[in-house]
């Protein structure tokens, strides 16, 4: 089988997702190609129309991966609970989706900067699919609270409203070990600060790549934190993802060295 992939969101000429479409292929001795597909919101309705005709799975980005999670016949437990997906196959005649996002964020954290999740205060900046699925992922690993910070109240009461131990406001001051800024370069304001309760030993994680250190990355750096960028979870969702899509086990540490 020659195996037709690709990436679909927007803005998408900055993504990485075919480099390591290609690079697994050929770890998993598959063949295929890989093509990124510019598409937003307001042309959504052509992704399940691109799946059933060009493409047998796509990695999806924002901002669609909710529109994702609409047009699936068929979704993993994760995805059911995110009501996000990242990733689509066609099987069998059926749309299946999927959601890697969360656990390859905590795969990247622990086995790239040795970072355990357990007992943990985390705050998280946005409230879309991958704050979504990254806040699932955390609660099912351990952390101990998780305060979500977003402009979009509707969105941030849906997705503290899931878990027991994740809220809209810290109740009470809490040391930070770690903060997540999932929130679209374009859609940012200029940040002055940190946030409270940082420490030397805070990690701060920005999920976007492009570019490698963000303003808001440098500020954590400067106040002593550890800190990365998103390339670490991106290859480990994608391995995670093409281990879904082919049965075949692909470590993300090896897709990470094709980004660097």
């Amino acid at each position: 089988m020659n195996w037709r992939l690709g990436v679909v969101g927007s803005p998408i000429e900055h993504s990485l997702s075919p480099q390591l479409q290609l690079a697994g292929l050929q770890l998993a001795g598959l063949e295929g190609a890989s093509t990124r597909v510019e598409l937003g919101l307001n042309d959504a309705n052509q992704l399940k129309g691109l799946m059933t005709t060009k493409f047998d799975a796509l990695s999806v980005t924002s901002p669609l991966k909710g529109v994702a999670h609409e047009l699936c016949d068929e979704l993993s437990d994760v995805a059911t609970r995110t009501k996000s997906v990242n990733s689509l196959w066609q099987c069998d005649g059926k749309l299946l989706g999927e959601s890697t996002d969360g656990q390859g964020f905590v795969e990247s954290l622990n086995r790239e900067m040795g970072f355990a999740l357990e007992n943990i205060h985390a705050v998280i900046l946005g409230a879309g699919g991958a704050a979504s699925a990254i806040v699932d992922a955390l609660t099912h690993n351990g952390v101990a609270t998780a305060v979500v910070i977003a402009r979009n109240e509707a969105k941030v009461e849906e997705l503290t409203g899931r878990y027991k131990n994740v809220f809209a406001q810290s109740l009470v001051y809490r040391p930070v070990d770690l903060v997540i800024n999932t929130l679209p370069l374009e859609g940012r304001s200029e940040e002055a600060a940190v946030l409270q309760g940082v420490h030397h030993e805070t990690i701060a994680v920005d999920i976007n790549y492009e570019p490698r250190t963000s303003r808001w990355r440098q500020l954590y750096d400067d106040a002593g934190c550890r800190s990365t960028n998103g390339l670490p979870m991106l290859a480990y969702q994608a391995a995670l993802q093409m281990q879904w899509w082919w049965g075949v086990e692909i470590e993300g540490a090896t897709l990470l060295k094709v980004l660097q």
